[in-house]
């Protein structure tokens, strides 16, 4: 299936950012906060494409530090999408209230 070159250039788009953040770490608990291992979520994000089991894992594994990567003037469009909420309450992992 073809995708439209604007779906295309949000997933590059999207893929950078998360590659230039993910290059900061932050330390939560037991949880390393990297916004680059929400990468498997990217297609999800931006399309109608339903999340993997990948994307669904590594948004509960990042759930923590979501709150951090809304207040990311880099992240937060993508991450406080209507789109990324969806995806989260798919994956049974509710957005925390930040």
């Amino acid at each position: 299936m073809k995708m439209p070159y604007d779906n295309v250039a949000v997933l590059i788009y999207v893929v950078m950012v998360l590659v230039l953040i993910g290059k900061a770490q932050v330390s939560m608990a037991a949880v390393t906060c990297n916004a680059l291992q929400l990468s498997p979520c990217a297609s999800a994000i931006t399309s109608s494409t339903p999340p993997s089991p990948l994307c669904c894992s590594k948004l509960k594994e990042q759930r923590p530090c979501l709150c951090n990567y809304v207040k990311d003037p880099n992240l937060q469009k993508l991450v406080n999408s209507p789109n990324a909420r969806k995806v989260a309450s798919i994956c049974g992992s509710p957005f925390p209230n930040c």
